[in-house]
């Protein structure tokens, strides 16, 4: 009997050795369940854009990313990533165009994952035919609200990487910022609040603004300005305006995203439309936004700093004791472990004279 039942226990520890582990998975923002390998070394980002910059830097280097695509890129060539990983120029780009996809480039890269933008179900229906794991995430589930959409952005990354620590300091960050800003903004009457304007893209063929159903609604409602473009319907890119509209809105400070080339110059200039009676011309108000981690006009690793960028922009006398370099310093070393220069700290989010 002893014998007996020394095999019984040897055959079920054999076969339950045999038995492949149960799969690891997790819900994406599409509600979708998405299983996964038990270590993921390496990464695909697809049309996500801020989502390469956010990876490299909450978990400590590029070593997982092997893919990204050449928005996000140029984003990283552009603004500091570059400077502070230049090995994530060698990441690959050559798997994606626009919306396009090349599932046989993709799948050379040998990816674990692919991090996905929710709304492209073409690229998820091609990864999901090539049973390759892929992860959606969102951009408008939370209507456009900046730090609702990094909280469960980062949330999601925890959840993939098994690090649910991993947003604790940045979230912290968030709630010290806008309570500090908010603190500050009791102090100052409705009626002495900016009406600002955001140019998403600026050229001689079209003029397009942010929307209340767009990240600058929700930029100006947390400094307490008022979005002049807030009663319009239109959403994302589509909010195409002209001249004759803003000069009715006739902003107090104007906001140039970096998903434009133009700069303040080409309003205070006129060198494509006649801005010359607008007030935040006539004021020197004209703004162009920071590239940091990636363009702070969308969700990006370094979200928090660009509340307080704009607090300082609107208000500078309320708010001319915040040292935006140095609190820039202590946000990448709490949040990122990251020690910036005092030349980078002040290059990243610039304090506007």
């Amino acid at each position: 009997m002893i014998r007996l039942l020394r095999f019984v226990f040897c055959l079920s520890a054999a076969l339950m050795l045999s038995l492949p582990a149960a799969a690891r998975t997790v819900v994406d923002h599409l509600n979708r369940t998405v299983e996964l390998p038990d270590n993921i070394d390496r990464v695909v980002v697809t049309g996500i854009y801020p989502l390469a910059s956010a990876l490299t830097v909450f978990l400590q280097g590029p070593q997982s990313l092997v893919g990204m695509h050449p928005l996000s890129m140029q984003a990283a060539r552009s603004g500091v990533l570059s400077e502070l990983y230049p090995q994530i120029k060698h990441v690959a780009t050559n798997f994606v165009q626009g919306e396009s996809l090349n599932i046989e480039s993709l799948m050379a890269l040998r990816p674990d994952v692919v991090f996905v933008k929710a709304s492209d179900k073409n690229q998820i229906q091609l990864l999901e035919a090539a049973r390759i794991p892929c992860v959606a995430f969102s951009t408008n589930r939370w209507n456009y609200d900046v730090m609702n959409t990094y909280r469960n952005w980062l949330d999601l990354m925890g959840r993939v990487f098994e690090r649910p620590g991993v947003n604790l300091a940045a979230l912290s960050k968030i709630e010290t910022y806008q309570n500090f800003i908010n603190a500050r903004l009791a102090r100052i009457p409705f009626d002495k609040r900016p009406h600002v304007l955001f140019l998403v893209a600026y050229d001689t063929r079209k003029i397009v603004t942010s929307s209340r159903r767009f990240f600058g609604e929700y930029w100006a409602r947390s400094v307490g300005a008022k979005n002049v473009a807030g009663d319009l319907e239109l959403e994302s890119f589509t909010a195409s305006i002209n001249m004759e509209q803003i000069l009715k809105w006739n902003p107090d400070a104007v906001f140039i995203t970096n998903f434009t080339s133009a700069r303040p110059s080409d309003l205070y200039m006129n060198r494509l439309h006649n801005w010359s009676s607008v007030a935040a011309v006539k004021h020197q108000a004209v703004y162009k936004m920071p590239l940091g981690l990636y363009r702070s006009y969308a969700p990006s690793a370094d979200s928090p700093l660009t509340l307080l960028w704009l607090a300082k922009t609107l208000y500078p006398t309320e708010f001319a004791d915040l040292d935006l370099a140095a609190e820039t310093k202590t946000f990448y070393r709490d949040v990122f472990g990251i020690t910036l220069t005092d030349s980078m700290a002040a290059r990243l989010f610039p304090e506007q004279h």
